[in-house]
């Protein structure tokens, strides 16, 4: 019995002795556990204490370091990069401009902050990308009638035309003058027009939905477009002195002797202005009677080379040409003249009572700039009762018309876009037969007033200027206004007026010129209601003739009688730049203003 409760005993200790190591197994395990916890604790305590320290420390040089620029909103990171002078030089141009806000929102996207330049063409970028967005969605709107179709058509080819001329302006913008100057001038002429062939996009449709939407669509180009107008118009302000461009009075080339020619010119160079009739060599002759190289002028124009150098000379033998004459983008420096404007005469009929959209009815279109017609006849024989019917349309800029005749009744004269001079012509029509949107000029032509419907008066202008920003309008300048044969004897049953506002900042100016008894007291006639009377501008200096009183004209804010320092502005010199492309041989231009 001993030996076994030995062993008993033995096997409690051993059991014993085991729980107790199992014991100090467990509270070491426990340790170990608490331990790595209280490291891990530590560890995580201390790296947010050392966050909140680099926090602060951010927070501190916020104004000196710029954050990260992933936790930056687009627009805001732009900002802060232009430098505090470029943002206020930015801020002042904005300042100029009538849609602040579009303008404020492209602060920061300029290259260079310090050049108005840069922003300028920012500016121009950004209309153009918004002309893009526009055409994009006007071509998934549904045209469902023939007009609307037949609208739209048009409204890519305008489309086109002012894409080139955006596209043209910005790369310009880069290219200044051996002085560093900006070609203002030319920038303004492409970016009016564009203004105008949007316009002229949204015209060719029917009012209604479709109209208004198309409308909307391309306001942010306009705006972004005038916008920039603006600015480079507070830009030129700088680069010339307002008198210098403005009187001009000391410019050589206003100076003329007795003839009207400047004094500096030789005396074979007046002789050859004198002699508007001479004929250049041609390059290619068109004769209906097969004696020509051609017997049409289109087929003439379609032969002329793809790449040619110079200018391009087509002599028109005298006939009657009915075709429709396009001298497309594609073809500039071209000259067509002719034996006579009476004699030489393209013509045809298109009209809108017959379904055709005025845009293209007309007879003769110029379109490749730096155009010139000498003695040639436009006409579109549609008659008063077809309504707008055009003899000619001219987008062509730098556009020349010597000796010419246009004959039409209503819209007779569509003087598009960009800047044109006409001297020596005869322009004859019945309701707004001198129309349209360009920086036109006309010295010393004959304005003859047709007889229209019973039931119509007459309006010898009607100018389109949609911005105020647009440097266009028309100047009849040294010109006679009075009626035809077929008017003169009934010509008391028919008011007759000087213009009326097509748009809402509609611009003509009549100055040194000849008015006869048919113009109506009031001058000048409202378009509908009080549309536009506070925003046009209308004035009239040093006109002679019955009908040039102006004690009983209108009233309207937007008219004016003006004084000399003013008309200047609206002379050869100032409002086309055509000391730059005027002074060519054979083109005798008044730089200035009558001398009597």
């Amino acid at each position: 019995m001993a030996f076994q409760d030995f062993d008993q005993i033995s096997e409690r200790r051993k059991a014993e002795r085991a729980r107790k190591m199992r014991k100090r197994i467990i509270i070491a395990v426990v340790v170990v556990v608490l331990l790595i916890l209280i490291a891990v604790g530590a560890y995580l305590l201390l790296n947010k204490l050392n966050s909140k320290k680099g926090n602060a420390k951010q927070d501190k040089t916020a104004n000196s370091k710029p954050a990260p620029a992933k936790a930056q909103p687009k627009n805001d990171q732009a900002k802060k990069k232009v430098p505090a002078k470029g943002e206020k030089i930015m801020k002042q141009m904005c300042g100029a401009t009538d849609y602040k806000d579009k303008c404020e929102s492209i602060i920061g996207k300029a290259k260079d902050a310090s050049k108005p330049k840069e922003f300028i063409k920012t500016a121009i970028s950004v209309a153009s990308d918004e002309a893009r967005i526009a055409y994009s969605k006007s071509s998934e709107l549904t045209f469902n009638s023939p007009e609307e179709k037949g609208a739209f058509e048009d409204c890519k080819v305008l489309f086109e035309d002012a894409m080139d001329e955006l596209g043209d302006a910005i790369s310009q913008i880069g290219n200044t003058t051996a002085s560093g100057k900006i070609r203002t001038g030319l920038l303004n002429t492409w970016l009016s027009a564009v203004i105008s062939y949007q316009q002229t996009c949204v015209d060719g449709f029917p009012d209604g939905k479709l109209k208004s939407d198309l409308e909307k669509m391309l306001q942010a180009s306009k705006e972004f477009t005038s916008n920039s107008l603006a600015m480079l118009s507070l830009l030129s302000q700088f680069q010339l002195p307002v008198t210098a461009a403005v009187s001009g009075a000391k410019r050589r080339l206003l100076a003329q002797n007795k003839d009207r020619f400047p004094t500096w010119m030789s005396h074979e160079e007046r002789r050859v202005l004198k002699k508007n009739d001479e004929k250049p060599t041609p390059n290619v002759t068109v004769a209906k009677d097969g004696s020509g190289n051609f017997k049409t002028i289109s087929e003439a124009l379609a032969a002329m080379p793809a790449k040619y150098e110079g200018r391009y000379i087509i002599y028109v033998k005298g006939g009657v040409y009915d075709e429709t004459v396009i001298v497309t983008k594609k073809m500039p420096n071209v000259t067509i003249y002719g034996d006579g404007s009476q004699k030489s005469i393209i013509t045809g009929n298109k009209n809108f009572a017959d379904g055709v959209r005025t845009f293209q009815t007309a007879s003769f279109a110029a379109l490749g700039e730096g155009f010139m017609a000498k003695s040639m006849g436009f006409r579109n024989t549609a008659g008063p009762e077809k309504h707008q019917a055009v003899a000619a349309r001219v987008q062509a800029d730098r556009a020349i018309f010597l000796n010419c005749r246009f004959e039409g009744y209503q819209d007779t004269l569509y003087a598009q876009t960009h800047r044109q001079f006409y001297k020596s012509c005869v322009i004859s029509g019945t309701v707004d037969f001198i129309f349209g949107d360009a920086a036109a000029i006309f010295q010393n032509c004959l304005i003859y007033v047709r007889k229209p419907m019973e039931n119509q008066q007459n309006i010898v202008t009607a100018q389109g200027r949609t911005d105020k920003q647009e440097t266009t309008g028309i100047v009849l300048q040294n010109c006679k206004i009075m009626p035809d044969k077929d008017l003169e004897p009934v010509k008391s049953q028919f008011k007759t007026y000087l213009g009326r506002p097509w748009k809402e900042f509609s611009r003509t100016i009549v100055m040194d010129s000849t008015i006869e008894d048919l113009i109506h007291p009031d001058g000048w006639t409202p378009w509908q209601g009080d549309f536009a009377l506070k925003t046009l501008y209308y004035a009239e200096y040093n006109n002679k003739g019955p009908g040039a009183k102006t004690d009983n004209r209108v009233k309207w804010s937007g008219y004016k009688v003006i004084d000399k320092q003013e008309a200047m502005k609206y002379t050869v010199g100032p409002f086309l730049k055509g000391n730059a492309w005027l002074r060519v041989k054979g083109v005798p231009v008044r730089f200035g203003l009558s001398e009597n």
